[in-house]
């Protein structure tokens, strides 16, 4: 046996058996890319002399992670990953990308630099350049349409999709799938001779152009026409022009230019952002343990946590008041998962787990062996209270229990409840299973392995964790509730609800706020505000039009009426809505104003920037990038712009000055300034 290891070349390990060399990315904890890994991947093929063949293959949990992002702002240093592939095809000898883990972005275009690609079965591969505001920039836009076809290419890349190793297999990105150990399964593909296979030689197979036209619409919809998603399709559909090393050449320089574009630095803000939320500082307790759930009420949010913990393999006890609405809040979950399955984003194997581990009950006794209970019940302090009281009776002591409550002060909540430090809030945005973003709520009671388990519980299922202090709203409703009081005085001041969502769909959201509310429903924010009815002061201006539409019985989409009409699906605006408006601008004596949309723009975004840096001021967010993740993943702002307050970082301190100074006159007596120009001093550094 011919055995021998050569030195470690940086972060990369060579080690050559029987003619065969491996080398090993040990780059911990995910291997993302950098310039020492790059660089010690060539390095080792320099030292890889009399050899049959080659495998790349990731230390511990995965192959290669990505890029390192923070390289990104600065030059690259040579070699670039395109040095690196170059290498990988001028070598004399195959070489095997042995994927496990995750082979995302810049370590999938690798492993496509590769001859071949043996993968785990579930192993994650993925090109999300895309949804990071760039393109792939080491031929991942080349060499992907060469073995899965255009069409499948923009659908991946575009949609910045991670596919499993089984499925990579079955669209022909991977050639061989590991039975079990992948490092073990390249050795033995290497066993029989194996030629040189470079992907950048091959032809791009065939695409139909109605199925080429339908992917580039879905990608361009989805990606909501911005230039880097417009730039991606045009690059894959060059894959089938002749010359590649033009186009390689292109994608580089496109590469190049987006990753210091405006979109790719706010979307990195975003990323790092992400990652710091679901950390609390000085945090250090271990989390309780997480197995069998518990979800009380079976309503619309109660289904949506259950198909949220079923999806992640925890066993659900659904607790109802009565055998009625156990059955139908049972049936409303068995017709979600049947759809998720007959539209394929559900296997018929993984539907019939999912409604296994699914156990409905009117018997709280039943719930005695969960680890962690959610209560979703009605959003009413005298439903709330006597129930955390049973649960609190009924649970061992280890049990968690967590409350979704959206503006529910939970530290009242908890006054009297003897385990009140096994309680903190999961605040869920509906639907559950689908809306990323957790509020994880700490009381002044909760303690710290409780705090813990709620962010491990946000790990389980796949959430984007943010911590909350409790205020009215917490972080997120806080701050669209300023943003929606803006919008609502912007029509009392004499614009109109579509043209006030017509600007803020403009400036990146999906929807407007008029239409949010009426898609959630206005009697929500309708029973907060006949809540806070005694408390608020009588100077402080008010707006009465939402009142007024409730009063009406135009609660939202639910009773076909709110803001708009809908006579169909598609929202009109309302001679009725136009009349209560005018009646209420005659009734406070408003003469009617134009706003342009850049004016209702900013009034819109600076109303969410003050607030956010009095909740801040009031160390209900742990820090400003918190806000930013929280307005993004649950509210619709547009990633691209970073969230609100890295958005007013980019602007000057006098646009922000003249924004606060017209927000302050709209909002009048009890508008509370704050500290903005701090706030955004930490985002600037």
């Amino acid at each position: 046996m011919n055995t021998h290891s050569a030195p470690s070349h940086g972060t990369v390990h060579l080690h050559i058996e029987d003619g065969i060399a491996v080398l090993t990315i040990d780059n911990p904890p995910v291997n993302a890319g950098s310039h020492a890994i790059r660089q010690g991947v060539i390095e080792a093929l320099n030292h890889c002399v009399q050899i049959r063949g080659a495998i790349l293959i990731g230390a511990g949990r995965s192959f290669i992670a990505g890029s390192d992002l923070r390289e990104f702002g600065a030059p690259l240093m040579w070699p670039e990953l395109p040095d690196v592939i170059a290498a990988c095809e001028a070598a004399p000898f195959p070489i095997i990308a042995a994927i496990h883990g995750v082979a995302l972005g810049g370590g999938l275009e690798l492993a496509l630099g590769c001859d071949y690609r043996i993968a785990t079965r579930d192993a994650a591969l993925g090109l999300p350049e895309v949804s990071l505001g760039m393109v792939p920039g080491a031929g991942g836009t080349q060499r992907l349409p060469r073995l899965i076809g255009r069409a499948a290419a923009i659908d991946m890349i575009c949609g910045s999709v991670r596919i499993s190793g089984e499925d990579a297999q079955a669209i022909g990105l991977v050639d061989h799938l590991a039975q079990g150990d992948v490092l073990a399964a390249a050795r033995a593909f290497l066993s029989q001779p194996k030629a040189k296979r470079i992907v950048a030689d091959l032809a791009v197979p065939p695409t139909g152009e109605a199925t080429l036209d339908a992917s580039v619409s879905k990608a361009m919809k989805k990606g909501r026409g911005r230039p880097n998603v417009a730039e991606a399709i045009r690059l894959v559909m060059a894959a089938a022009e002749p010359d590649f090393a033009v186009a390689l050449a292109d994608e580089r320089a496109v590469f190049q230019r987006l990753r210091l574009s405006d979109d790719a630095i706010a979307l990195r803000h975003l990323f790092f952002s992400e990652r710091r939320a679901g950390t609390v500082d000085g945090l250090t307790a271990a989390p309780r343990p997480i197995g069998a759930i518990g979800v009380v009420g079976g309503g619309t949010m109660g289904q949506g946590i259950a198909r949220a913990c079923l999806a992640a393999g925890l066993p659900v006890t659904l607790l109802e008041r009565d055998p009625d609405a156990l059955q139908r809040s049972l049936a409303a979950i068995d017709a979600t998962l049947q759809d998720k399955c007959y539209r394929g984003r559900l296997s018929p194997a993984g539907m019939v787990q999912q409604l296994r581990a699914l156990t409905g009950t009117v018997q709280m006794a039943d719930l005695g062996a969960c680890d962690l209970v959610i209560e979703a019940v009605f959003e009413e302090m005298s439903v709330k209270v006597p129930l955390l009281t049973q649960l609190d009776a009924l649970l061992p002591a280890q049990a968690v229990i967590g409350t979704n409550t959206s503006y529910l002060d939970i530290d009242v909540m908890l006054a009297d409840l003897p385990g009140r430090s096994r309680v903190l809030g999961l605040h869920f945005f509906s639907p559950a299973d689908v809306m990323r973003l957790l509020e994880i709520v700490r009381a002044k009671a909760t303690s710290d392995d409780v705090l813990a388990t709620g962010l491990r519980l946000a790990k389980y299922l796949s959430k984007q964790p943010v911590v909350a202090r409790v205020s009215e709203g917490f972080i997120g409703n806080r701050i669209y509730a300023a943003y929606r009081r803006r919008a609502e005085l912007l029509v009392l001041e004499g614009a109109a609800p579509q043209d006030v969502d017509a600007a803020m769909v403009a400036f990146g959201f999906a929807m407007g706020p008029f239409a949010v509310a009426d898609m959630s429903g206005l009697d929500i924010a309708w029973a907060m505000r006949k809540r806070q009815a005694t408390t608020r002061d009588p100077d402080t201006r008010y707006v009465t039009i939402p009142d007024d539409l409730c009063e009406a019985g135009r609660l939202g989409r639910k009773t076909r009426a709110g803001w708009y009409d809908y006579p169909a699906q598609t929202p009109v605006p309302s001679v009725q809505v136009d009349g209560i408006i005018h009646r209420a601008r005659k009734a406070t004596h408003v003469v009617p104003q134009v706003f342009d949309a850049t004016t209702m723009q900013r009034q819109l975004l600076i109303a969410m920037v003050n607030e956010a840096a009095c909740l801040l001021a009031e160390n209900v967010a742990q820090r400003p990038s918190d806000v930013d993740v929280a307005i993004a993943n649950g509210y619709g702002f547009p990633r691209w712009k970073g969230g609100p307050l890295w958005w007013a970082a980019q602007q000057t301190d006098a646009d922000i000055t003249a924004d606060l100074t017209a927000l302050k006159c709209a909002i009048g007596h009890g508008y509370i300034p704050g500290p903005v120009f701090e706030t955004l001093s930490k985002m600037r550094t």
